[in-house]
C-alpha cells in the first residue's frame, strides 16, 4: 500500500469515527393525566398530577436522578377560570421513579406532581376548565433535560 494510500485510510476512519454520535441519555414521550375533575365547593383541594416519561440511557453508566420539578402554564380557559392563560404554577420538587436509570437500558419514569383546584359547588354556577401545558425538568447524573407533555392537562370544575 502507498503511504499516500494509507494517509487517505486513516483520515477516513477518523471522520467516521468522529462523526459518529456518542451515547447519551435521552427523554421521549412524556404523557400527563388527561383530566381531573375538582370537586365540587373545593378549593385549594389537592390532588396528584401524574406523567410517564420515557427515558433512553446510551450510556456505558447509571444515570442517577438527583432532583426534578414541574411547571404547569395555563393554556385555555373555558367558561369562569381564577387564572388567566399563561399563568405559571411552579410545582416545586417532584417525586420521580425509579430514581436511576441502568447503564444501556431504557426505563418509564413515574412522575408525581402535586396539584390543587377550587371549584364552586355543582349545579351553583356554570361549569368551567383549564387547559395546561406540563414540562418536567430532570437533574440527572448525565446533565439537565426537560421534556414537555406531549398532551394536555384539563381540570374540569363546577
Amino acid at each position: 500500500m502507498h503511504p499516500r494510500d494509507a494517509l487517505a485510510a486513516v483520515l477516513v476512519c477518523a471522520a467516521v469515527a468522529c462523526s459518529s454520535p456518542s451515547p447519551t441519555f435521552s427523554l421521549a414521550a412524556a404523557s400527563v393525566d388527561p383530566t381531573y375533575w375538582c370537586p365540587g365547593g373545593a378549593s385549594d383541594a389537592a390532588y396528584d398530577l401524574h406523567a410517564t416519561v420515557d427515558a433512553r440511557n446510551g450510556t456505558s453508566r447509571e444515570v442517577t436522578i438527583q432532583s426534578a420539578t414541574a411547571v404547569m402554564v395555563l393554556t385555555s380557559v373555558s367558561g369562569a377560570w381564577l387564572e388567566k392563560i399563561g399563568a405559571r404554577y411552579d410545582a416545586g420538587t417532584v417525586n420521580v421513579t425509579p430514581a436511576s436509570v441502568a447503564a444501556s437500558s431504557n426505563a418509564k419514569l413515574g412522575v408525581t406532581i402535586p396539584s390543587a383546584c377550587t371549584s364552586a359547588r355543582y349545579g351553583a354556577s356554570a361549569s368551567s376548565s383549564g387547559r395546561y401545558t406540563v414540562t418536567v425538568r430532570l437533574v440527572t447524573s448525565a446533565g439537565t433535560f426537560s421534556i414537555a407533555a406531549a398532551n394536555p392537562h384539563e381540570i374540569l370544575a363546577a
